[in-house]
C-alpha cells in the first residue's frame, strides 16, 4: 500500500535534516520548518552546499520546539535559540567564524528559504533510493538521502514513481487530506556528488548516474518534461485549499486525476 514513509525538514537551508512524525503545510505551501532559516553573506547571497563543502564538516540537532540549533564541529560546540534576534546574531557570529564569510541569519516563517519559492515540497519513492543506491559501490541508501534532502519520501510504490508527475495530462497525488500536484522534475546540482560525512567527491557519481538513470527511465513518464537525465526527485506544490492541513507519517497516498471534479 502506498504511504508516506519518512518526512524530513532542513530548518537551516545547507545544514542537517530533522524527521518528523507529521508536519503541517505552511500558507507559503511548504513544511513547516522547512528551511526556515538560512545563511545570507553581505551580498545577499545565501551560503550552501552548493557555494562550499565546509557544510559536510559541521552536524546540527534542531528543537523544533524550542526553535534551538546545536552545532558541533570537530573544535567546539554551541546552541542558540533562533527565534530570537539577539540568538540569531550569536548564530551568525559563530557561523561567519566557521565558514570564513561575513554572514547574517535570516527567517521566513510563511514559505521559507527553498530554492523554488514559486513551489512546495520536493518528493522521493523508497524505491527509487534503494535503487539509485545500488548504482554505486560506495553510496548507502541513507547516505543518499542526506545527498538528495527531499522532504516526503513514499513507501510501497516502484522506483521513480514521482517521475509520473510531471509532463502532458500527469495526474496529481493525494497522501492524507494533502493533495500534491507535480511541477518539475528536480535537476541536481553538486552536492549529491559529494560524500555526506566526508564532503569528499565520489568518483563518476554524475557520469555514471546519467548512464544508469537514461537506461532505467520508466516507461510511465514524460520523456518531454525532463530536459535532461542528471534529474531525480519531484518538485511539488501544495494548492492553497490544503495548506494548513497536517501530513504524518503512514498516510495513504492515492494517484488522483489532474483536474479535480466536484
Amino acid at each position: 500500500m502506498a504511504h508516506v514513509e519518512r518526512l524530513t525538514v532542513y530548518p537551516v537551508k545547507a545544514l542537517d535534516g530533522m524527521d518528523c512524525k507529521s508536519v503541517s503545510i505552511r500558507p507559503g505551501g511548504t513544511l513547516a520548518h522547512d528551511r526556515e532559516f538560512a545563511m545570507f553573506d553581505a551580498g545577499g547571497d545565501v551560503v550552501n552546499g552548493k557555494r562550499t563543502d565546509r557544510v559536510h564538516d559541521i552536524d546540527t540537532n534542531y528543537d523544533a520546539e524550542t526553535a534551538t540549533l546545536s552545532v558541533t564541529t570537530d573544535g567546539d560546540s554551541a546552541s542558540f535559540e533562533l527565534r530570537d534576534a539577539g540568538e540569531r546574531t550569536r548564530a551568525a557570529e559563530w557561523l561567519s567564524e566557521f565558514f570564513g564569510v561575513d554572514l547574517t541569519v535570516e527567517r521566513d516563517e510563511t514559505l521559507g528559504y527553498v530554492d523554488r519559492r514559486e513551489m512546495g515540497p520536493s518528493v522521493i519513492s523508497t524505491a527509487t533510493l534503494e535503487t539509485v543506491a545500488s548504482w554505486f559501490d560506495d553510496v548507502t541508501v541513507e547516505g543518499l538521502r542526506r545527498r538528495l534532502r527531499a522532504n516526503v519520501e513514499i513507501g510501497g510504490v516502484p522506483a521513480f514513481w514521482e517521475d509520473r508527475f510531471v509532463g502532458a495530462d500527469a495526474p496529481a497525488f493525494r497522501a492524507g487530506g494533502v493533495r500534491f500536484e507535480g511541477v518539475t522534475p528536480c535537476g541536481r546540482c553538486v552536492v549529491p556528488q559529494r560524500d555526506p560525512d566526508t564532503g569528499e567527491k565520489t568518483p563518476e557519481f554524475r557520469e555514471q548516474f546519467i548512464e544508469r538513470r537514461q537506461e532505467t527511465f520508466p516507461e510511465w513518464a514524460d520523456r518531454d518534461a525532463f530536459d535532461h537525465f542528471y534529474t531525480l526527485m519531484l518538485i511539488a506544490r501544495v494548492p492553497e485549499a490544503d495548506r494548513g492541513s497536517d501530513l504524518a507519517v503512514g498516510d495513504a497516498v492515492e494517484v488522483v486525476p489532474a483536474v479535480e471534479t466536484s
